[in-house]
């Protein structure tokens, strides 16, 4: 979520890809929001060129991120990655068995679909935001507007209903899903990462190297550390520079 504001202005003639993302650059992550770092994950993994941008300003159906390229907007992150695979001939997958893409889909809803509910009931309804530096991103009226409309989002989609005690088992049992795939593999699916990588990524990290303060976190180190472990594989491969790009000095334009 952020406050709408004016489009940069972009070079349309070039073949970068212009990434935008709202500036909710957490005090340990990248975005405090798991869609943008899902994204930004599968341009360095895909090594497609791109300039990131930090904006206020939404996608067209209201969402971040959304990505501009040779004059044309695409939003949702998943819609994202699919557009750019046929862009520049990109598949991720293809080492992956039919069985294994089934199983890929799977996660992936369960992650966004399920996961992040949990992550949004805990940082907008049961945290201090100041743990994640979120309610200094939003002047504070705006931020308690933004909460109000984010109970409203929670309670439509279900999770909101629930008690924190029933939200901490409904994460639990997703934390225990996936560790239990990962078992001891480098990557979701064994030596090669795949996009639900980025996917789960984004969404973990989130749990891990942001909400240190968490009863999710401490669960993760204490059950599923091998989910911990994955987090700081996929940081360091794909992210050599996260401590740069949380202080801003990091290159905008990755290859």
């Amino acid at each position: 979520m952020g406050l709408r504001g004016s489009k940069p202005t972009f070079d349309d003639s070039s073949n970068v890809v212009y990434f935008i993302q709202i500036p909710l650059r957490g005090l340990r992550v990248p975005n405090l929001s798991p869609f943008p770092l899902k994204l930004e994950t599968y341009l360095r993994m895909a090594k497609i060129p791109h300039e990131s941008i930090m904006i206020s300003t939404l996608s067209s159906k209201g969402k971040t991120p959304w990505i501009r390229h040779r004059g044309k907007d695409v939003a949702d992150s998943q819609f994202c990655i699919e557009y750019l695979n046929k862009q520049f001939g990109v598949n991720l997958n293809e080492h992956l068995t039919k069985e294994q893409q089934a199983v890929s889909r799977a996660i992936l809803k369960m992650v966004e679909e399920n996961l992040y509910w949990v992550l949004v009931c805990y940082r907008w309804f049961f945290c201090d935001p100041k743990d994640l530096g979120l309610a200094q991103s939003f002047p504070w009226l705006i931020y308690a507007f933004i909460r109000r409309r984010v109970r409203g989002f929670a309670n439509g989609q279900g999770m909101g209903r629930h008690s924190p005690e029933e939200i901490f088992q409904i994460g639990k049992l997703d934390f225990k899903a996936l560790s239990d795939y990962l078992g001891e593999k480098k990557f979701l699916f064994g030596d090669q990462p795949s996009e639900t990588d980025c996917s789960a990524f984004g969404m973990l990290a989130q749990f891990v190297f942001s909400n240190i303060e968490s009863p999710h976190c401490a669960l993760i180190k204490k059950e599923f550390p091998n989910l911990e472990r994955y987090c700081h594989t996929m940081r360091n491969t794909f992210w050599p520079d996260w401590d740069q790009v949380l202080k801003g000095d990091a290159s905008s334009t990755k290859l």
